[in-house]
């Protein structure tokens, strides 16, 4: 009896993955066509909005969705009290491919830094461009956007590592996030996410079951002032992401990521003319 209810279970973990991961490229399909119509019949400050809050909608059904299934957990309530702080530099350490999605879907007016591709994506690129969200490269211009829609009153969700986490706790922390405080001004508020799996991690295959069911839990860190030296505040970051994920690592397992010993140079550390 035992053995038939984990076969079962087995089966509908399998099936709240998958389901999952379909009905998420369901919902971003239905509203590319519709992102790419709108697109140039709003005015910016009008696409922006809409964008924003459309995906953020997306992003909080597909989460509820998971969460209905039992199989996963979101403690994201901590997010809730950004929602009308000025405007920020949101920083969290990158776990997985859902951090952004979890971010995003508790806050309706926060700018996402993309890597250049997926602007071209299917699934987001239209969405993402209505948003107004920022490719990240190149740096200068990727610093100039961020600053720029500063003006709006709007988040920015950046995340300092550049890509997952790799090296745990946390991976050297790119440049970019202290040249683009310190020339905006604008204050940088950590984000800390937690997990006991290494579900999307990098190098893991999207359409492999882990372990479940699986928990995230999303806490507030400190928030740094805007930095006067950009190498000492990012330097002052990666010690506190560090020094912070060890101390909640028993939600966060030590050894629920890869290690990895040999690190890229980081180019994103030089000051933009």
């Amino acid at each position: 009896m035992r053995a038939a209810l984990r076969v079962l279970l087995n089966g509908y973990d399998y099936l709240v993955l998958y389901l999952g991961l379909a009905w998420l490229g369901i919902l971003c399909l239905a509203w590319t066509p519709i992102a790419m119509i709108i697109y140039p019949l709003l005015s910016e400050r009008r696409g922006r909005v809409l964008g924003r809050y459309a995906i953020m909608a997306v992003f909080r059904i597909y989460l509820a969705s998971l969460r209905a299934s039992r199989r996963c957990s979101f403690d994201l309530d901590a997010l809730d009290v950004l929602r009308d702080e000025p405007s920020l530099i949101i920083a969290p350490n990158h776990p997985c491919l859902l951090d952004a999605v979890m971010v995003i879907s508790r806050l309706p007016n926060v700018a996402c830094v993309l890597k250049a591709e997926l602007m071209k994506n299917i699934f987001l690129g239209a969405g993402a461009r209505l948003a107004r969200y920022i490719r990240n490269e190149p740096v200068r211009r990727m610093v100039r956007s961020a600053i720029r829609d500063f003006d709006c009153g709007s988040h920015l969700l950046l995340f300092p590592e550049g890509t997952r986490t790799t090296t745990c706790p946390v991976n050297p922390l790119k440049g970019s996030i202290g040249l683009i405080a310190n020339y905006a001004q604008v204050p940088v508020q950590t984000i800390l996410i937690e997990t006991d799996s290494a579900y999307l991690s990098k190098g893991w295959s999207l359409f492999r079951k882990p372990p479940m069911p699986i928990h995230y839990r999303v806490r507030l860190g400190k928030r740094f002032d805007p930095p006067r030296h950009t190498q000492r505040f990012v330097a002052e970051l990666e010690h506190y992401f560090a020094h912070d994920l060890v101390q909640g690592s028993a939600f966060y397992p030590a050894n629920s990521l890869p290690k990895q010993a040999d690190r890229a140079p980081d180019i994103t550390s030089r000051t933009p003319s």
